[in-house]
């Protein structure tokens, strides 16, 4: 069993760290303040080669894997969640065209995430539709007029990315909207230059700046038949995706945690109280200890959790372990957040530190792309099925 990382990736991790430092920490209160888009990053990533990491080489992409993209953004998590989302949605809306797509979509649609020149979001959730997915009420029907077609209707909603992106990976009811039959949902890819497609409200959020969150509206939007990802009746896609995705939200928090925890230990050996620094308190080192074991736990799971999505493994009997990393290392995002606000005191709170913006973005993880109870759900359901066992 080796632990080390394969040269080519641990070189990847040198070098975004260096571009982390000195393009995204700079920037990162800023992105937070104003709220706008930063280009100049998106810029930096394309320039660096990191925005196709997760995309085959055949389709202009590095072939680094989900791997290579949670080194990536665990590296620029340590300074600002929203950069770090930036290269996220470089493998959500796409996990599905790479999963079950066609080779004519893959070389349609790839090559421009890959090169910086299209981005793209995903399309699942909707206002009565969170968790429950199949709740959800977007109609796709038979396109009378194109064989084989079909029109998209409906409101989706908290799409991470939605106003920059070019085009979207949608879910939609193809059976009776009231089903909740698996084979009742289907995956499309729709342009946002369609007829039909447009934008609703932009989300005022709490955290996680900088790349906006909101609505993208459906009116009988036509889609031809060469857009529709994989079987009619291929709702299983959609798990497959958020399956192959755990990781990569994991990467966040682990990555967030890494910054935040730094960051106050930095402040603790400096900061002088009752005649010595607040570090040299034992219960201050207990917390910092604590809070260490779980980033390094975090790690592990994340790390393993990557290498089973790049090894295919994320169908059922692979869920708990790709749950467990994102459930760990998104809960501890928290913690960590929440102890480096309070190892500062009153000056942790305010926004003369990074740590009131950590811990503000720190909570959406435990939330996007399955609530830290959705995953203790799938987790449970791997140990009572027999999938997680230990004889």
């Amino acid at each position: 069993m080796d632990f080390d990382l394969p040269p080519e990736l641990d070189e990847l991790r040198v070098a975004v760290r260096r571009l982390a430092r000195e393009k995204v920490a700079p920037r990162a209160r800023e992105i937070d303040t104003t709220g706008q888009y930063p280009v100049d990053i998106f810029d930096a990533f394309r320039d660096a080669g990191l925005l196709g990491l997760c995309i085959p080489e055949e389709y202009g992409g590095s072939g680094a894997g989900v791997l290579g993209l949670s080194i990536a953004i665990e590296e620029v998590a340590r300074y600002s969640s929203a950069a770090a989302l930036m290269l996220l949605l470089t493998r959500l809306p796409t996990g599905p065209v790479m999963i079950a797509g066609s080779d004519d979509q893959r070389r349609r649609y790839l090559p421009g995430i890959a090169a910086g020149s299209q981005r793209a979001a995903f399309g699942l959730s909707e206002p009565q539709a969170g968790s429950d997915v199949m709740g959800m009420r977007t109609t796709a029907v038979p396109d009378t007029d194109l064989p084989g077609g079909w029109l998209l209707s409906g409101t989706k909603c908290w799409m991470s990315g939605v106003s920059e992106a070019d085009w979207f990976t949608i879910f939609a009811k193809t059976g009776d909207p009231a089903s909740r039959a698996h084979d009742s949902v289907t995956a499309f890819i729709v342009e946002r230059a369609w007829p039909g497609v447009s934008l609703g409200r932009t989300d005022r959020k709490m955290g996680v700046r900088g790349v906006d969150t909101g609505e993208l509206l459906l009116d009988s939007v036509r889609v031809p038949p060469e857009n529709v990802i994989g079987e009619v009746g291929g709702f299983r896609l959609a798990m497959l995706g958020l399956n192959a995705m755990r990781p990569v939200v994991a990467a966040r928090g682990l990555g967030l945690a890494e910054g935040a925890l730094m960051y106050a230990t930095s402040y603790v050996k400096q900061r002088r109280a009752f005649g010595m620094t607040i570090a040299d308190f034992q219960g201050i080192q207990w917390e910092i200890a604590r809070c260490a074991v779980d980033i390094e736990a975090a790690r592990l799971l994340t790390y393993r959790a990557a290498w089973l999505a790049d090894q295919g493994r994320f169908t059922r009997q692979w869920v708990p372990y790709l749950s467990m990393a994102k459930y760990h290392a998104t809960e501890l995002a928290v913690r960590a957040s929440g102890l480096a606000v309070q190892l500062l005191g009153a000056a942790g709170y305010m926004e003369d530190h990074p740590t009131e913006q950590w811990y503000r973005d720190a909570k959406q993880l435990t939330i996007v792309e399955g609530t830290s109870e959705v995953q203790l759900g799938l987790i449970a359901r791997g140990v009572l099925d027999g999938d997680l066992w230990w004889d």
